[in-house]
């Protein structure tokens, strides 16, 4: 999302025209009296509690061109937690510092900061304590790399372990984790999940799309979920966004797989505008991928052509062969499976 940078003095009107053209697709909006001083296509403003409060409401990042007390106290009862709050830096008119209030993070107010210190020959004020003793993050891991963080609580106790130099066992197919830690902290690296919760670790990291039994989740335990899961779909006109969210709900638990690791929804490009697949996507939070019939036909499957398949659409199956493409794999985690109106079937994406 784009910055709101906010300024409410001439200095600031001043220093915040510098940022615009610096933070691509950001706004500068100025109290009123100061609006001159910020040449073209700055925005008025009367009310700064007003305009926050729109502005947070509307998920902008935010540029706070004066006193931190100021924006403390106009943001506080806006705060919600950190994985929804929009970022939040602090300047001072005189753009010497570039403080990173909120959202450090996850919201980016860290990376923020940094920018706008460049742009205008600031310091930035980085507090969060990873940073502040030059260690890497999970959250920003998660962030980087796109996952799921299943318990946000969970990345406060890990990170708490990675500054006390405590061990942590991580379990990582990927090995995207090693990667990222370059030799920081104490991370041991084990191949199985059996394996790691016997080792004398004090944290674990387990980057998986699996659901775990609850009696090997040790404590101190941080779940990443890898985005790798690809549902195929087929359905017939006018099914509802409830049947297909069930079958798709009971299936995964079946084979213990997590919801928040679905990435997207595949399908045939005659159903791109079917309302229950489109509110499906949305309730996952995922993007509807369409593929021709000709596409579709191109891929073997393991099971038979769907001759009312074929009749209707001219494509010889939809769940199998969409989820194959869309994954870009040759292998299914779930073959198709049906209930009274659409089709399902599940592959992993790789990479």
């Amino acid at each position: 999302m784009a910055a709101a940078i906010i300024a409410i003095t001439r200095n600031g009107a001043q220093l915040g025209r510098r940022l615009t053209g610096g933070l691509a697709g950001s706004k500068l909006h100025v109290l009123r009296k100061f609006h001159g001083a910020a040449g073209k296509g700055a925005l008025p403003f009367d009310d700064l509690r007003e305009l926050l409060t729109t502005c947070w409401q509307e998920g902008r990042d935010l540029v706070c061109i004066m006193a931190a007390g100021i924006v403390v106290r106009m943001i506080a009862p806006l705060v919600t937690a950190k994985e929804c709050d929009p970022a939040v830096v602090v300047m001072d008119d005189a753009g010497k510092f570039a403080i990173s209030l909120l959202s450090g993070h996850l919201g980016g107010a860290n990376e923020l900061a940094e920018r706008c210190g460049w742009l205008v020959g600031a310091r930035p004020v980085i507090t969060t304590a990873t940073d502040a003793n030059n260690l890497p993050s999970f959250d920003m891991l998660a962030k980087e790399q796109h996952w799921v963080i299943e318990d946000l609580g969970a990345v406060k106790l890990l990170n708490s372990l990675l500054l006390d130099n405590q061990p942590i066992a991580v379990v990582d197919d990927s090995d995207r984790v090693r990667s990222w830690f370059h030799g920081s902290g104490r991370l041991s690296f084990y191949g199985t999940i059996a394996s790691a919760v016997k080792s004398e670790a004090k944290g674990f990291l387990f980057v998986t799309n699996r659901q775990l039994p609850r009696q090997v989740m040790p404590e101190q335990l941080l779940i990443l979920r890898p985005r790798n899961l690809v549902l195929g779909i087929g359905c017939n006109s006018g099914t509802s966004a409830d049947e297909i969210e069930a079958l798709v709900l009971q299936h995964l638990k079946r084979l213990l797989l997590s919801p928040r690791s679905i990435c997207g929804i595949a399908t045939v490009e005659a159903k791109r505008d079917e309302p229950g697949l489109v509110a499906c996507a949305q309730r996952f939070g995922v993007e509807l991928i369409c593929f021709s019939s000709e596409e579709l036909n191109r891929v073997v499957t393991p099971s038979p052509a769907s001759e009312y398949a074929l009749a209707a659409i001219g494509a010889r199956g939809v769940a199998e062969p969409a989820a194959l493409l869309a994954a870009g794999t040759d292998r299914l985690l779930l073959k198709k499976v049906k209930s009274e109106n659409a089709t399902l079937a599940v592959a992993e994406r790789k990479g």
